[in-house]
Formats: C-alpha cells, sequence, structure tokens
C-alpha cells in the first residue's frame, strides 16, 4: 500500500494539487487527507477510486499495474532447489475489461449517489 500512497502523493504534486485542495475535493479536512498521505489512515478502495478522478488517473496507474511483470519462484526441497520462472505478459490488457467495467460501475453509483441527494434535498426543501 506504501507505494500506491508514494504514486499518489507523487501525481499529486506533479499536478500542483495542496492537501487543502485534495482534502476539500474528497470532502474531507486537510489533516484527514494528509494522514491518508502519512498511511495514519487506511486509503479504502472507494477513496482509491475518487482520489484517481480528482488526479485525473486511471486506478491501474495509481496501483502501477504492469504489462510485463516477472514472477520467479524458488521452491527448495531434499537440498534441491527447483527455479520456476514464469512470465505475464499482458496482464494489464488482460483484466483492462474487467477494470473498466469496475470503473463504470462505481461511476454509476457515484451517479445514482448524487442523484438520490438532490430528491433527498428537494424532499426536505418541500417539508420546511
Amino acid at each position: 500500500m506504501k507505494q500506491v500512497v508514494e504514486r499518489i502523493k507523487s501525481i499529486r504534486k506533479e499536478k500542483g494539487y495542496s492537501h487543502e485542495y485534495m482534502g476539500t475535493m474528497l470532502d474531507i479536512s486537510q489533516v484527514a487527507y494528509s494522514n491518508i498521505e502519512k498511511q495514519e489512515t487506511k486509503l479504502t478502495v472507494e477513496r482509491l477510486f475518487q482520489i484517481a478522478e480528482i488526479l485525473e488517473t486511471p486506478v491501474s496507474d495509481l496501483l502501477e499495474a504492469s504489462p510485463n511483470n516477472v514472477y520467479n519462484q524458488t521452491y527448495n526441497h531434499d537440498n534441491v532447489t527447483l527455479i520456476a520462472h514464469q512470465e505475464v505478459e499482458n496482464l494489464f490488457q488482460d483484466n483492462k475489461d474487467k477494470t473498466e467495467k469496475i470503473e463504470e460501475l462505481y461511476m454509476a453509483l457515484l451517479k445514482e449517489k448524487d442523484e438520490t441527494i438532490t430528491v433527498l434535498k428537494s424532499i426536505v426543501a418541500r417539508k420546511v
């Protein structure tokens, strides 16, 4: 998680965004946002998506999903070492459709939430 937070911090700085700006955009205090970057507050998946939207950066970039990761595994048994090598090519491409679908669903949920808030505000306004 540290790498994800460092990536968020780096992109935020590149864009010239302050902690105060990020807090305002996330509807939290500057201190609360600062605690996310200091890892004193857990970064939730929902908050990760919100931050990605503010930074105009795909979540996959924040997670640094690399399409050409190489994984090595060493297995020791009876003083014999076996090394398994597995190249995972196009990891990102294989999961791109799933990631895009998750992002679409998340955006639909955000839109639905905003519409619900609007309806509730109008109901409250009528009762006042």
